[in-house]
């Protein structure tokens, strides 16, 4: 028997993340990879920005040079298998384009896509060149996207001030993209509403406990937790109500470690009651 074959069933599935690097640890790459490790999965990190931020908000973002991106992108791919992509922010619209053609290659691995549009403080971070290439270039090689209410109607380029979702989710996946996960925590709901769509419309909607707080990270914690879910063999409906779950449970077990946003506890299953610092 060759003496590296036991090795290689040990391998758990891999998934690319594409994402801005988070210094705080709360969002980005670095939770994309605590959330990506904490489900089974080994991940890959393609750096696409460097930034300035604390729980509290991002105060500047130095996008990586397009053709780093690529040749970390490629390194990666030429080695290892991958199972799932992820995409978190790109940081320049010549990433974007980088990015779409790189996954292009790649049309049997599945997609999730979260468009990171804004802070959980509100700060901007995508301009609408950034928009348009996303629409152009990446939903249509996504196989679901996970904008909350507030992306889904900025991405969707509707005119009405307030459109409904089932018409953003509508016309998103009329951009290309297979399944919009649209997520409810900016809404004015008792409870979280999350509600998937597909090309024939309503696919499932779950609702969760709106917990009291607000969270650094929790989009980044649900697309990678569905990306995780994707490579390790999920259908997206069992992927997107695993996720789901796991995420809230990551909120529920979250933690407050400066002054600003509480942060989701990824390996809350890893923990004894009582486990942690006190909030700061």
């Amino acid at each position: 028997m060759d003496p590296a074959q036991p090795l290689l069933q040990l391998v758990p599935p891999i998934v690319l993340s594409f994402a801005a690097s988070d210094p705080s640890g709360g969002a980005g790459i670095q939770a994309d990879l605590l959330t990506l490790s904490s489900m089974g999965c080994h991940p890959l990190s393609v750096i696409t920005a460097l930034t300035v931020q604390d729980t509290a908000g991002v105060e500047a973002i130095l996008p990586i040079d397009a053709e780093w991106i690529e040749d970390q992108a490629r390194a990666l791919l030429e080695d290892m298998p991958v199972a799932a992509f992820k995409i978190g922010l790109p940081g320049s619209v010549e990433n974007i384009a980088v990015i779409a053609e790189i996954l292009s290659d790649y049309p049997e691995i599945p997609l999730v896509l979260d468009p990171v549009l804004a802070s959980g403080r509100g700060d901007d971070l995508a301009d609408e060149e950034m928009i348009a290439a996303l629409r152009e270039l990446l939903l249509p090689q996504t196989t679901i996207l996970t904008p909350n209410s507030l992306e889904a109607r900025r991405l969707a380029d509707d005119e009405e001030s307030e459109p409904e979702l089932d018409d953003c989710a509508r016309r998103l996946i009329g951009l290309g993209c297979e399944y919009v996960l649209i997520t409810g925590t900016h809404e004015n709901t008792a409870q979280v509403v999350n509600t998937l769509y597909g090309e024939s419309g309503l696919v499932r909607c779950d609702s969760w406990e709106r917990l009291p707080g607000s969270y650094h990270g929790s989009g980044c914690t649900l697309a990678s937790a569905i990306a995780a879910n994707l490579a390790n063999g999920l259908s997206v409906t069992e992927a997107v109500r695993d996720a789901q779950d796991y995420t809230w449970q990551s909120l529920a077990a979250g933690f407050r470690p400066g002054m600003g946003q509480f942060i989701p506890d990824r390996f809350f299953w890893a923990r004894a009651p009582g486990d942690g610092q006190e909030d700061v």
